[in-house]
């Protein structure tokens, strides 16, 4: 599985089902209770950015296409400036550490930047985020409506300074 490649594609409508498989796979039912959830619950992802990965695995049949990973963005507001919220962000687990979210995150976020878009923030490991130019939020400065982490509370400005001078609490822009 080392060297199996992967491609990283603009999401349809017909992988919602598999891709919904791979978030319970990865995050189970817990998902439904967390923060960034709430905010993302009810509204559609952003039109253009999301995506979805595949393998496209040989075996003794002929080649096999697998969904291993996805990002969507959700529309949110603060202070009366919409951003994006990054997520969620899959990978299969037998699928880590082998650049799948890498890839996703920084073909979606040169899209978002081409779109126009100002911001985005998410919930997530710092370290790994930063990779590709999410900073921790100042404390106290934006707040979300249930509790979270402060440490883990990114954001990535894709305008810089579209956030100067911003906070307040975030919310789900319709």
């Amino acid at each position: 599985m080392a060297d199996t490649p992967f491609s990283l594609e603009t999401e349809r409508s017909e992988d919602a089902a598999a891709i919904e498989m791979l978030h319970e796979t990865a995050f189970g039912p817990g998902r439904y209770a967390r923060a960034a959830f709430r905010l993302r619950e009810g509204v559609d992802a952003v039109d253009g950015l999301s995506f979805a990965a595949w393998t496209h695995e040989r075996g003794p049949e002929g080649g096999e296409r697998r969904l291993i990973g996805s990002i969507r963005f959700a529309p949110v507001e603060l202070a009366g400036q919409r951003g994006l919220m990054l997520g969620p962000l899959v990978v299969d687990p037998e699928w880590k550490g082998r650049g799948v979210g890498l890839g996703l995150m920084r073909l979606a976020l040169a899209r978002a930047r081409e779109l126009g878009h100002r911001w985005a923030i998410l919930v997530g490991d710092a370290p790994y985020y930063a990779r590709v130019g999410f900073v921790r939020v100042e404390p106290g400065r934006i707040r979300l409506p249930a509790p979270v982490d402060p440490a883990r509370l990114l954001v990535l400005e894709l305008e810089p300074g579209a956030l100067d001078g911003a906070a307040g609490v975030l919310a789900p822009a319709h």
